[in-house]
């Protein structure tokens, strides 16, 4: 298992337009001076990635140039309707039961 370090006092959480319980955390570790970005299904982390702080200036104006066009936010889906299930590309799960039921073949 790796180091355990304390909960950072910077930080946010961003939810994925896709919805799905899909986030983006992100937390400042002054420490160890880097940025880290981690990508979230629910409680399970799908992976990270460590910004050293001295590059975080050069990502936000990166991101400040970013102007969606008006009316560009995504909406989302109209309660009552069930959100359709994630591919398997989506979620990374291969296990057996994501595959499709193949019935077995009646030999004579």
């Amino acid at each position: 298992m790796g180091e355990v370090y304390p909960m950072p006092t910077v930080g946010d959480v961003f939810s994925d337009v896709r919805g799905g319980g899909r986030t983006m955390r992100v937390s400042y570790h002054e420490n160890r001076q880097v940025v880290v970005i981690s990508l979230w299904a629910d409680a399970l982390c799908r992976g990270s990635f460590q910004l050293p702080a001295d590059e975080v200036g050069r990502l936000a104006d990166l991101l400040s140039r970013i102007e969606p066009p008006a009316g560009a936010v995504p909406q989302p889906e109209p309660a009552g309707l069930p959100a359709p299930s994630p591919s398997p590309d989506q979620t990374g799960d291969v296990s057996r039961s994501a595959l499709p039921a193949i019935g077995i073949p009646r030999v004579a």
